[in-house]
């Protein structure tokens, strides 16, 4: 499969994943339009990518209108689109019951209203150029909290199970209707990435842990750089792969959950030092 030329849209590239999901696609040949909240991290992406065909946009997900004008513009200037990476994402840390509303709803309205508007406003492009060339690709990215629950997630468990399972509704539906385009949802487990160091933290848990603590545990629990993720999913894409497992710790938890269903609450309970229920 060759991205020369093709025309890919991602969401989150400011750092991180997205960021080295564009290095990577750039250095294929890929034509980029990127778009990120952060707008200097965004900037810092042009940067790195020299002289790269690559356009960005300053952009809150959230802001759907944005995000419809966002896609279209890059058809305008680009002449299409083959493929959109729906990248973006944050958390909150907290117990449900002392999550504010706003705060749960905002993890929600990134997460996965983003994704469904992005899917909503790149589908009719994905579906043209499928048309012509039999391939385009529609990536939502999940992450292992997809797969599994996690206490002082909620939030963010809820928003990535909704797009595990919107984009496994999408896969069933457009490989009936439009078989080119290539669904993939992508679960990373643990990725050297400011998501955490970023986040919001709410104390509510007996020994609860610190932000510091907290974010320091993660950077030392996560064994994938952000280019490891970005070539595993370039791989997924080339390989028309349905599901992307990112991580030892994605494909541990994905075979944990899936044999031992109802026992790995209890050792997830225990590592929290809660009871064996």
């Amino acid at each position: 499969m060759d991205f020369d030329n093709k025309v890919i849209a991602i969401t989150g590239a400011g750092s991180g994943i997205g960021r080295a999901l564009a290095l990577d696609l750039a250095d294929k040949g890929a034509v980029l339009a990127l778009a990120d909240k952060d707008a200097a991290g965004l900037a810092e992406t042009k940067r790195l990518l020299g002289n790269r065909p690559a356009s960005i946009t300053p952009l809150d997900v959230t802001d759907t209108p944005a995000l419809q004008a966002w896609i279209d513009g890059a058809v305008a200037e680009f002449g299409r689109l083959d493929g959109l990476v729906n990248n973006a994402g944050l958390t909150v840390v907290a117990p449900f019951a002392d999550c504010p509303r706003d705060d749960f709803d905002r993890v929600m309205a990134v997460n996965f209203t983003g994704v469904v508007e992005g899917c909503r406003a790149a589908l009719p492009h994905l579906r043209k150029q499928a048309a012509a060339t039999g391939t385009a690709w529609l990536v939502n990215v999940s992450s292992v909290f997809g797969m599994m629950g996690y206490p002082t997630q909620s939030a963010y468990n809820a928003s990535k199970y909704a797009v595990r399972g919107l984009t496994e509704a999408l896969h069933l539906e457009l490989g009936v209707t439009d078989p080119g385009i290539c669904v993939i949802r992508v679960h990373p487990g643990g990725i050297k990435t400011n998501v955490v160091k970023n986040s919001k933290h709410i104390a509510g848990m007996p020994g609860a842990r610190t932000d510091i603590d907290f974010a320091a545990e993660f950077e030392k629990a996560a064994k994938t750089t952000p280019a490891q993720a970005a070539a595993t999913i370039v791989a997924g894409m080339k390989a028309r792969r349905h599901r992307v497992l990112i991580g030892n710790d994605a494909r541990f938890i994905d075979w944990m959950t899936r044999i031992f269903p109802n026992s790995y609450f209890r050792r997830i309970g225990a590592l929290m030092g809660g009871g064996n229920r």
